[in-house]
């Protein structure tokens, strides 16, 4: 068995520790990947989201995410978990640099992309132009949830516009 195997494997087994809840576990096989592969990416970008969502270790998880991207640049895991990341602490000069490559990556979700971009230019008042990445949003997608909400956050951009 070729270690690339190895750590796929280690790593689809910390993913569903992760889904199960046994997060000692999972960071144990992800740091095991990392110590033995450095290149392995997407273990990065899973310690990244560990860091973030469960243990609120923000420094770590930045560090985290700019190494998956670093290491596994066509993971696009690893740019959505980052965007999101900058977006919720309004960092929006290096999100919207990172959105910018983001959609480029190959096989990436193009409509969660201008999904956040239209979230970046609300929250930063710029209505029309969060308009008009919602509306790329909806012609990128074929998932109907997703079409609701962007023309939801039309609606809501547009009330915001009139106030």
């Amino acid at each position: 068995m070729s270690n690339t195997y190895f750590h796929e494997e280690l790593f689809y087994s910390a993913d569903n520790d992760i889904k199960d809840g046994f997060l000692d576990a999972a960071v144990q096989k992800l740091e095991q990947i990392i110590e033995e592969d450095p290149s392995f990416g997407k273990a990065y970008n899973h310690l990244g989201w560990l860091n973030e969502t469960k243990f609120k270790n923000y420094p770590e998880a930045e560090r985290f995410y700019k190494l998956a991207i670093t290491h596994a640049p066509n993971y696009s895991a690893g740019f959505t978990n980052y965007a999101f990341f900058l977006s919720s602490l309004h960092r929006f000069d290096e999100l919207q640099i990172l959105l910018d490559a983001a959609i480029n990556v190959p096989g990436i979700d193009k409509s969660t992309i201008y999904n956040e971009y239209g979230i970046m230019f609300e929250l930063k008042e710029q209505f029309e132009s969060a308009i008009d990445y919602y509306k790329k949003c909806i012609k990128t997608t074929l998932n109907k949830d997703t079409m609701n909400l962007a023309m939801e956050s039309i609606e809501r951009c547009k009330t915001k516009m009139s106030l």
